[in-house]
């Protein structure tokens, strides 16, 4: 299958079961495309697990689905060792997996929490001094409730990091929301993978062959600079964060189908993939730093 075939399959494959947001869709595929990890906020019962679902089934691959709880401990998730026919043996955990959906992450303790931080930068789990492969490819999706606080634990900014991109679902519209009731969404799930790790693989090998112009690395680092000096930001992008853009822009222009970025792609990831990188001075907003990055876009100077 050719990269073309293969983007416009995976996309029909998820949106015949998340209605209405092609937008979150795009980003999702993004992720899987650039080899980076996704974080969906929103509040509850919006399609989320929903979403990270069906991007995982359309892939292939091994799944597992981990509910994070507050008494969830890193073995949990990573595995133990232990003694069998006199020896000790390693038990792998549901981390090791291609796709990982981690449901309502921000409800277990930053203990466990931190434990994932090897395996998304690294993509290896570190168990009684012995360091594990992951399954090749690996992708976490993780979904939390931004608004609900009451037995959670808010994801430290290392965490958040590690994430390509942070998106939000948002409601549905009228359109999409019947097409819900009317079990549209349910039929969609019933469907098979359209692609397997190699396939992934594949992708994101021509996903890394896209051109990036010099003019289109310089829109991001003028972006990145300008984070660092705008009085409404605490702290700005970091050189990883630079990096994730670019891998992020050149996965939107293979799905557009150009082997080529423009300055655009910058622009259309601009938010998603920094805005859960930096630090606000005061919170003057629903997303005051999604509304700072936006002014730098616009040319305008962020206030504090």
């Amino acid at each position: 299958m050719i990269p073309a075939e293969a983007v416009a399959a995976l996309r029909g494959r998820v949106s015949r079961q998340v209605h209405g947001k092609a937008d979150v869709i795009e980003l999702a595929l993004v992720c899987v495309l650039a080899g980076g990890h996704l974080l969906l906020e929103d509040v509850p019962g919006v399609g989320k697990t929903t979403l990270g679902t069906a991007l995982a089934r359309a892939i292939g691959g091994s799944f597992r689905r981990v509910q994070f709880t507050s008494d969830l401990l890193p073995a949990d998730i990573l595995g133990f060792t232990m003694l069998e026919a006199g020896t000790m043996q390693f038990r792998p955990g549901p981390l090791f997996a291609n796709v990982v959906l981690a449901d309502e992450i921000n409800r277990t303790t930053p203990r466990t929490q931190s434990a994932l931080l090897e395996a998304m930068n690294e993509a290896t789990v570190s168990v009684d001094g012995t360091t594990h492969r992951l399954p090749d490819p690996f992708l976490v999706i993780a979904t939390q409730n931004p608004h609900e606080y009451h037995g959670t634990w808010p994801l430290p900014e290392s965490q958040l990091d590690r994430f390509l991109i942070r998106t939000a679902m948002g409601y549905p519209d009228r359109a999409a929301e019947r097409a819900v009731l009317q079990g549209a969404a349910t039929a969609g799930a019933a469907e098979g993978a359209v692609l397997d790790p190699a396939g992934v693989l594949m992708l994101r090998a021509a996903c890394a062959a896209v051109k990036v112009h010099p003019d289109v690395e310089d829109a991001v680092l003028d972006l990145v600079a300008a984070t660092r000096m705008a009085p409404a930001l605490a702290r700005g992008v970091s050189t990883r964060g630079a990096e994730a853009l670019l891998r992020a822009v050149r996965a939107r222009s293979l799905l557009d189908g150009r082997d080529y970025a423009t300055p655009d792609d910058v622009r259309a990831l601009a938010v998603p993939v920094l805005a859960h990188r930096v630090v606000v001075r005061a919170d003057t907003g629903v997303d005051a730093a999604a509304a700072a990055i936006r002014a730098l876009l616009s040319g305008q100077r962020p206030v504090a």
